[in-house]
């Protein structure tokens, strides 16, 4: 994880995208063990989603796959990160289990760090349960697309419930990193 963290600074300075990768990462991460799969790639893969963004805001993902490729990930690593951006700004859509975990974490992360956030214990005792409050009211991290995060669901074939748990019980491993351990 070191040589990808060291990568994507090349690429990405703003600390909110660098906590954003390790939050998705941490997700991927957990997505990986529920499935019985590479952690080590799914949490790299998570790290680097966004290495274009901050650079080429208007054109994410349009620079990511000659970067990518350039630095030695497969073509089905590249497919993979490509694919969270399905019906957003391209058409490859999320076939596999680790292209349709990246599709599904990447905004639910969003309301699982606003809401740790906002908790005097930060994630360490947070739950679905609370997650599920938060999911539901429109107005709480309003920017994070809740249609995506459930169709990501319905092509994982899990309940949204299920996939948030196991990214909070990700994310808890990174709270310190995250800005959300217990204050």
């Amino acid at each position: 994880m070191e040589e990808a963290k060291a990568f994507l600074a090349n690429y990405v300075t703003e600390p909110h995208l660098s906590v954003h990768a390790v939050a998705v990462s941490a997700a991927m991460g957990a997505m990986a063990r529920h499935f019985g799969q590479d952690e080590q790639e799914w949490e790299t893969l998570g790290y680097l989603h966004d290495i274009d963004y901050e650079k080429w805001p208007e054109e994410h993902l349009q620079h990511t796959a000659p970067i990518l490729a350039q630095a030695g990930f497969s073509p089905e690593e590249v497919r993979a990160v490509l694919s969270h951006g399905y019906g957003l700004v391209n058409e490859i859509k999320p076939e596999t289990e680790l292209e349709k975990s990246l599709f599904t974490v990447d905004e639910l992360t969003g309301i699982i760090h606003a809401a740790a956030r906002m908790r005097p214990a930060g994630i360490a005792d947070y739950e679905a349960a609370g997650f599920m409050k938060k999911f539901k009211d429109k107005k709480f991290a309003a920017k994070c697309d809740r249609s995506l995060i459930l169709q990501g669901c319905e092509m994982l074939g899990m309940p949204i419930e299920e996939v948030a748990a196991l990214c909070i019980e990700g994310m808890k491993q990174h709270a310190d990193e995250l800005g959300l351990a217990a204050k």
